[in-house]
């Protein structure tokens, strides 16, 4: 077993202090001015629930966009439709310069947004940083969104991707031995979803790792994790993670589904080496430690980095904050080190 847990923060900090019974910490100046001006864009248009979906969709995708743009420029960035067992993929392809066109390693990634919200195009500077920041490809996947695609649907073309690209991978110029997974709260649930399917289906997982940012493995929230980081202006919230999940679901008993939610797995053995970064102040907190100790116990490889001051979705400040920057630059690494690349160098 191979395991760590490394806070971090512009402070100093224990590992201690990521239990979210402790009172918690200050959120971070610069992410706390992310929240703001997001929350400021919010209320120029109407609320969600007066909203259809695309309408809602359609907002959602206008207040993200200050957030999307500049950031790292690729040497290709592309559009791909892939014909699966599960049906048609879209999928973007960012290869920064330096990478070669031929046999390079890849990253899958999955974007957040509750399944009912965001895309390729609120996650596209996220995606570009982790690429030019690591050195690989990164292929984000345009999964059908919640409710009008319930569970599986999704993770049904997701886990069909991962077996098209074990075949075919070479055709998008990547090499299939050396394809990594990720995603932020809705999509590191995907991606977690996808290994332990892979795991169960075939007796093992094709890839090499898992990037986990702020995961949401349950529509349980705890109320302690709501009166500590939840409540009115925050990021994310309890009774949202409940809202998410009766979107996503066909059925509640689905709940129970370690598919669907993977906290509910009774066996978490045989995945990837896992590396969680976890945000201090996240409603979601709790159940990224909870998945960090499962896979521990259950012998894996996991690595976590608790950012003190940070909150759900704060990868996205990147462009004011410095913690964000930081946090990606440490999954960048991360998981460049497990496709056997050089370490990147800081940006």
């Amino acid at each position: 077993m191979k395991s760590s847990i490394r806070p971090t923060s512009s402070a100093a900090c224990s590992p201690g202090s990521t239990d979210i019974s402790d009172v918690p910490g200050p959120i971070d100046a610069e992410i706390a001015d992310f929240i703001a001006t997001v929350n400021a864009d919010w209320q120029r248009y109407p609320p969600l629930d007066t909203l259809s979906f695309p309408e809602a969709r359609a907002v959602a995708e206008q207040v993200r966009r200050r957030w999307t743009e500049g950031g790292p420029v690729m040497a290709e960035r592309r559009d791909v439709e892939i014909e699966t067992n599960a049906g048609h993929v879209g999928v973007r392809i960012h290869r920064p310069a330096g990478v070669a066109e031929t046999g390079a390693p890849a990253l899958l990634y999955l974007h957040g947004g509750g399944f009912v919200f965001f895309s390729l195009d609120t996650h596209d500077r996220l995606m570009r940083e982790y690429a030019a920041r690591g050195q690989f490809v990164v292929i984000g996947i345009d999964y059908p969104l919640s409710p009008e695609a319930r569970y599986p649907r999704a993770l049904d073309q997701i886990v069909a991707l991962i077996g098209w690209i074990g075949v075919q991978g070479a055709t998008l110029g990547i090499d299939p031995a050396r394809v990594a997974i990720g995603g932020d709260s809705a999509g590191a649930n995907l991606a977690l979803a996808a290994c332990l399917r892979l795991r169960d289906a075939e007796g093992n997982v094709p890839l090499r790792a898992i990037l986990s940012n702020y995961g949401a493995f349950s529509g349980a929230c705890s109320d302690a994790a709501e009166a500590a980081h939840g409540g009115r202006g925050a990021v994310l919230t309890q009774a949202e993670m409940v809202t998410f999940f009766d979107h996503y679901l066909a059925d509640p008993a689905q709940a129970r589904d370690p598919y669907a939610c993977p906290l509910a797995a009774s066996d978490l053995s045989g995945l990837p080496p896992i590396c969680l970064i976890i945000p201090e102040r996240d409603v979601l907190t709790e159940q990224s430690l909870a998945i960090a100790d499962r896979i521990r116990a259950a012998d894996g490889t996991v690595t976590a980095m608790v950012y003190h001051g940070a909150t759900h979705s704060f990868l996205e400040a990147m462009e004011i904050s410095a913690l964000a920057r930081a946090a990606l630059q440490d999954g960048a690494r991360w998981v460049a080190q497990h496709l056997q690349l050089p370490p990147p160098s800081a940006r």
